[in-house]
Formats: C-alpha cells, structure tokens, sequence
C-alpha cells in the first residue's frame, strides 16, 4: 500500500480535471452529476443504516466500504465544483470563517450536547 500524502483540495479538483480529460472524455451535465451525487450519498446512507442503524447487512451490501462510498461522493462533488467554477479552497474557508461567527456559542450553549 502506498504511503499515505496530505493532499489539498486544489490538487483534487485538479486531479478529478485530468482524469475527466483524459479518461471520462467529457464532464457529465451538471443535472446529471447532481443526480448522481444524491444516488451516492443514498449508497453511503444505506451502508450507515446497516452499520449504525437496525437495518441488517444483504448479500448485495456485503462488499460495499464506507470510505469508498465516502470518496466516490468527494469525486463527483469536486466534479460539480469543476464545472461550475467553485475553487473549493476558497469556498471551505469562507464557509469555516461564517460558522466560527454563527455558531461561536450555539453548540456550546446547547444543553442537549452536554
């Protein structure tokens, strides 16, 4: 197995950009990214049932992986951020700063997580 390498997300939305040119051909339409985005997060949610919920396993859910369910919704939405324009560096940290202003007591001051 190879070494493990810190990788930024800069450098998988350039990934995913190569791979799409030189093997997937073309991007697919934004819609239908998006549609496959919600059928992976099913597939990921439908191994969490089975592990964390009251769901038991089928055959057919027997080879699945969490971190490979994981990755595969990491690709296709770094592939909508691709072709949409979002640099998702950026977007993560003006996303990180507006929660440390919102939620700078939220979590804190909820009873229910104590």
């Amino acid at each position: 197995m190879a070494d493990k390498q810190d990788i930024t997300l800069c450098e998988v939305q350039r990934q995913v950009d190569e791979w799409i040119k030189t093997y997937g051909v073309r991007y697919f339409s934004e819609l239908t990214n998006l549609a496959i985005l919600t059928e992976e997060v099913g597939e990921l949610a439908r191994l969490m049932a089975r592990i964390y919920g009251d769901q038991s396993f089928k055959k057919s859910d027997l080879d699945k992986n969490m971190a490979d369910e994981m990755a595969d919704i990491l690709w296709v939405l770094v592939c909508l951020a691709n072709q949409t324009g979002v640099d998702l560096t950026e977007a993560f940290q003006k996303n990180m700063a507006k929660k440390m202003v919102r939620d700078a007591e939220r979590h804190i001051s909820n009873e229910k997580l104590k």
